[in-house]
C-alpha cells in the first residue's frame, strides 16, 4: 500500500472518529439538557404551589404562613416566567431582565413565543379568581442545547488551521528539499560533462579520417548536448525563470521530432497542427517546458505495455489562454488517482522516483502561472494531460 493510499484511510479514520465525538457529545449534551429541563419544570410546579398558597394567605391571613413561599419566589432567579390573568392580560413577568419585567408589550410578545411552542400553562387557583403561569427555559439551558454545535464549529476551525498551516509548513519543506536536490544534481553533472566534452574532443581529433567514428563521435557530442540541457534545467528549479515570446506548435512540434526517435517503432506520434501557417505564440521557458512535454510523453509511452499505440498532441486557442492536450491510448490514470499523481513520491514504476509529474506541477503553476491536470482517462483506453498557459 503506498504513502498516498494510507493518507487518504487515516484521513477517513479521522474523519469518523470526529463524527463519534460530535454524536457522543450531542447525546451526552441532550441527556444533560433533558435532565435540567425537568427539574426546571418540578421547581415552576412548585413555583406554582407558592403562589397559590400566597393567594390563599391573601384571602385569608389565618390559614398559614406565607414565609417559606415568598422567599421560594424570591430566590427564582433564572427561570424567565410570566404570570397572566384569568382575562387573558399580561400581569407580571420575571427573570426576563431588569427592564423586560416591567416592559409589558415585550412580555406579551415572548408569551406568544411561548404559546407558538406548544407549552400550556399552570394554572394557579385561588377562591376569587384564576391564573396562568407560563415559562421559559433557563439562559443557562439553552445554551447548553446549542454547546455541541458550538464545539463543533470550535473544533473545526482549530483542525482547518493547523491543518493549513501544518500543510503549508510541510510543501515549503518540501520545495527546499527539491530545489536544494535539483541544483545539487546539476552541480554534480557538470564535473563529468566537462570530461566528457574534453574526451570526445580528444577523439575527434585523433580519429579525422575514420568516417564511422566520427558519426559516433556526432552522436556522443549531441547526446552530451542533451546532457548539459537537463543540467541546465535542474539548476533553473527555484530561481526565477525567464519567459520569451515563443511559437507554441513549434516547440511541440521539436518535442515530438525528439520523442518519437526514442519510442518503440509501433507507437504512432500524431500532431495534426505540426505544419500550421499561423503561429500560435506563447510566453514560456522553452528548457522547462520541454521538460514538462518531455515527462508526460515519456510516461505515456511507459503506459503502452505492449510497446504499441498512438501519442496525440493539440492545442487550442482562446482570448485568455493556449490549451495543450496531450493525449495517450495506454493503460489509462484511476479517477481516484488524477490528483495524486501529481504528488512527490507517487510512481506505478517498479524503477521511479515519482518526482516528474510533480515537477512538471511546480513548473507550470510556480513559474509559468498555469495549471495542468488530468483532463480524461479511463482504464485501459488512455489519458489526456491538459496543460494551460495565460497568453498575457
Amino acid at each position: 500500500m503506498d504513502i498516498y493510499t494510507r493518507k487518504s484511510r487515516w484521513k477517513i479514520y479521522l474523519a469518523i472518529a470526529g463524527i463519534i465525538i460530535i454524536i457522543i457529545s450531542i447525546v451526552y449534551t441532550n441527556f444533560l439538557a433533558s435532565k435540567i429541563a425537568d427539574e426546571e419544570r418540578k421547581k415552576v410546579v412548585q413555583l406554582q404551589g407558592a403562589l397559590e398558597q400566597i393567594s390563599l394567605g391573601s384571602v385569608n391571613e389565618a390559614v398559614c404562613d406565607v414565609t417559606f413561599q415568598t422567599d421560594f419566589i424570591r430566590t427564582n432567579s433564572t427561570i424567565p416566567i410570566i404570570l397572566v390573568g384569568e382575562t387573558g392580560v399580561v400581569e407580571s413577568g420575571r427573570n426576563f431582565g431588569e427592564e423586560e419585567d416591567n416592559d409589558i408589550e415585550y412580555l406579551k410578545n415572548e408569551l406568544e413565543k411561548i404559546k407558538s411552542s406548544g407549552q400550556e400553562p399552570l394554572i394557579i387557583s385561588s377562591p376569587n379568581s384564576k391564573q396562568y403561569l407560563y415559562f421559559k427555559h433557563s439562559w443557562l439551558l439553552r445554551m447548553l442545547t446549542f454547546y455541541p454545535f458550538i464545539q463543533f464549529l470550535l473544533i473545526s476551525a482549530f483542525i482547518a488551521f493547523g491543518y493549513l498551516a501544518f500543510s503549508n509548513a510541510r510543501r515549503s519543506e518540501q520545495n527546499r528539499v527539491w530545489v536544494g536536490m535539483a541544483k545539487e544534481t546539476a552541480h554534480q553533472l557538470g564535473t563529468p560533462i566537462s570530461a566528457i566534452v574534453g574526451w570526445i574532443e580528444h577523439l575527434k581529433l585523433t580519429n579525422e579520417q575514420n568516417p564511422e567514428t566520427t558519426e559516433i563521435v556526432g552522436e556522443l557530442r549531441n547526446d552530451v548536448k542533451r546532457l548539459e540541457l537537463i543540467a541546465d534545467r535542474f539548476s533553473k528549479i527555484g530561481s526565477e525563470p525567464t519567459l520569451d515570446k515563443t511559437d507554441i506548435l513549434e516547440k511541440l512540434s521539436e518535442v515530438k521530432t525528439y520523442m518519437s526517435r526514442r519510442a518503440p517503432r509501433k507507437i504512432n506520434f500524431k500532431f495534426d497542427q505540426e505544419n500550421a501557417n499561423d503561429p500560435i505564440f506563447v510566453n514560456i521557458n522553452p528548457p522547462l517546458f520541454d521538460w514538462v512535454a518531455e515527462n508526460i510523453v515519456r510516461n505515456a509511452i511507459d503506459s503502452m505495455e505492449k510497446g504499441e499505440g498512438e501519442i496525440t498532441f493539440d492545442v487550442e486557442e482562446d482570448k485568455d489562454f493556449v490549451t495543450i492536450n496531450l493525449s495517450d491510448t495506454g493503460k489509462g490514470i484511476p479517477s481516484s488517482k488524477h490528483k495524486t499523481v501529481f504528488q512527490p513520491g507517487y510512481t506505478t514504476k517498479k524503477r521511479g522516483w515519482g518526482l516528474g509529474l510533480s515537477l512538471a506541477k511546480r513548473i507550470i503553476e510556480t513559474y509559468h502561472s498555469g495549471k495542468i491536470f488530468v483532463s480524461k482517462s479511463a482504464i485501459n483506453e488512455g489519458t489526456t494531460f491538459t496543460i494551460k498557459l495565460p497568453k498575457n
